[in-house]
């Protein structure tokens, strides 16, 4: 369990380090993330050795979202007094999201010469 976890958080802390060196737009924990894929696939052993701490922690993954969930209600009157405009951003961004996923899709099945958006059987 032990190897494990400093396996993780070492990970977490390179790509920290690495974020914050390098002045990368990119959260730290993300950039070890992609180290940690990276080194599952040059080192297959290592997924066995990191696979059951993961897994009770993914287990657990909602105790997580507690903190989160105590800011909410610590922030309520500042979500009360903001809560229009973030309804609205949340409402039209979903809308906007959408309609350029359709478009999308109607664009490149006009380019592929289906309207019907079912595969081509050639």
């Amino acid at each position: 369990m032990i190897p494990a976890l400093v396996t993780l958080l070492g990970f977490q802390l390179a790509g920290e380090v690495a974020s914050r060196a390098l002045g990368l737009p990119l959260p730290g924990p993300v950039l070890g993330m992609v180290a940690l894929v990276i080194a599952f696939s040059l080192w297959p052993a290592l997924v066995d050795v990191v696979r059951p701490v993961a897994q009770g922690l993914l287990a657990h993954l909602s105790l997580l979202f507690v903190p989160a969930g105590v800011g909410v209600v610590a922030h309520l009157p500042v979500l009360a007094a903001e809560g229009p405009a973030i309804a609205v951003a949340l409402v039209g961004s979903t809308v906007l999201a959408i309609a350029v996923g359709a478009l999308a899709f109607a664009g490149v099945a006009r380019l592929t010469g289906n309207s019907e958006g079912e595969p081509r059987h050639d």
